[in-house]
């Protein structure tokens, strides 16, 4: 089987190449990839080359498949599996081999699985450590977005709260307690978001700060306030781009939140975050920074006489990525409003290049297409030129403005077809 895939061979060096995958041995997988969505972790990897975790130090002569959020139909299933796993059928995929004693990950440190590509081999492992998930909903786009929900579902299923007294600590955010997300309106602050209103444990307020006023107008527009007072939560949205406004933040609301998440590595932002919390308070530090020796100064009296605390993810479990996948397929939870952009595989080098600058949410590719990245508000003008877009368009003004299974299966009816 031949395919197509954007590979990393180091630093600031991924090409996009066609090339012919190895005959799946009886404890493998061959799968069709339908659609990746672009992670700043694709970006970091890139620019880090082996000095990344997850990066083998071999990648310049053997090099990985990049992207890991992607969702996938089988085409051959070695027997080793096929009592387990349906040819035909889509499947999500966990990268993020956490029981196997080592960092490596589809996306990042195997030669012939990543999401921006055309055709892959799962290997055995996949399977072994059960990270071949399940999918029961419809659109592919979705089951892609189920790795990033699951980031966000680990994040608040690690933070915990230890009551006066006792030693117990009781994981998760508090149930009906107050919890602010800081630098939220991006991509996986609108996750974070949509957790918190729809999932099954949500705070009676949360507070969502940024300083990006349009992040914060589509964050609005798609989480309005109303929709999550009527799931008994008080929504703010909050602008603290001058320091005015951060301070007025700091003032009104120091001391008064058991559960804050911080989506930014900055140092001010963690020392905000550490002045908001309540007695107790757990700050979720969700960023990853590039920066090996990153830090920010905490309030250790208050970590003595107050009980506050921190805790970090990097990531979900396979626990996470189930329930992603579960509360997407019921309808729970959907991460449609999470997409901003859509393009094919021949956008994968440059949109993951210039991620930390592109504007928007999530950008999701469909990898057998030869398509750019166009932000679903400029489908109407490039229709204009276009007619491909011009349905697009249509389609997605039928959808609030956002991505759909019908936008999703007109792409895959109709999109112009990548050439190796």
């Amino acid at each position: 089987m031949n395919t197509t895939a954007l590979r990393l061979y180091g630093e600031d060096d991924l090409r996009l190449e066609s090339f012919s995958l190895p005959e799946p041995g009886d404890d493998e997988i061959l799968a069709e990839v339908v659609s990746d969505s672009l992670c700043m972790s694709s970006y970091k990897a890139a620019k880090q080359g082996v000095k990344h975790a997850r990066v083998p130090e071999n990648v310049a002569t053997a090099p990985v498949m990049v992207g890991h959020e992607f969702s996938v139909k089988l085409l051959k299933v070695g027997s080793k599996w096929a009592h387990r796993y349906q040819e035909g059928a889509p499947y999500g995929i966990q990268p993020a081999l956490l029981h196997r004693g080592t960092l490596d990950a589809p996306g990042y440190s195997f030669p012939y699985i990543g999401g921006d590509a055309t055709y892959v081999l799962i290997p055995s492992c996949v399977m072994e450590m059960g990270c071949l998930l399940d999918y029961t909903g419809a659109g592919y786009f979705r089951a892609s977005l189920a790795e990033p929900l699951s980031c966000v579902i680990g994040a608040a299923r690690a933070s915990y709260h230890v009551p006066v007294g006792s030693h117990e600590h009781q994981p998760g955010i508090v149930e009906g307690g107050r919890a602010a997300i800081l630098a939220g309106a991006g991509p996986m602050g609108l996750a974070m978001i949509s957790l918190l209103i729809y999932g099954p444990r949500r705070p009676s307020v949360l507070l969502v700060t940024d300083i990006d006023q349009a992040r914060l107008d589509r964050a609005a527009t798609v989480l309005p306030v109303q929709a999550a007072a009527d799931n008994g939560v008080q929504l703010i949205y909050q602008n603290t781009a001058s320091e005015a406004a951060a301070q007025t933040v700091r003032q009104e609301s120091a001391g008064t939140f058991d559960d804050v998440f911080v989506f930014a590595a900055i140092e001010s932002l963690i020392e905000q975050a550490d002045s908001l919390l309540a007695r107790g308070g757990c700050l979720n530090f969700f960023a990853g920074p590039t920066d090996t020796d990153f830090s920010a100064p905490l309030n250790l009296y208050n970590v003595h006489y107050r009980g506050t605390h921190i805790v970090g993810t990097s990531g979900g479990n396979t626990e996470d990525m189930r329930l992603a996948l579960e509360w997407i397929s019921d309808g729970t939870i959907d991460p449609a409003i999470l997409v901003t952009h859509v393009g094919g595989l021949t956008a994968a080098r440059d949109a993951t290049m210039k991620l930390p600058t592109l504007p928007g949410g999530k950008k999701l590719l469909y990898t057998h297409f030869d398509m750019p990245l166009v932000a679903i508000e400029d489908f109407a003008k490039r229709g204009e030129q276009a007619p491909f877009y011009a349905v697009l368009a249509e389609i997605c003004d039928r959808h609030r403005g956002l991505w759909s299974l019908e936008a999703e299966h007109y792409v895959l009816a109709h999109g112009p077809r990548l050439k190796p």
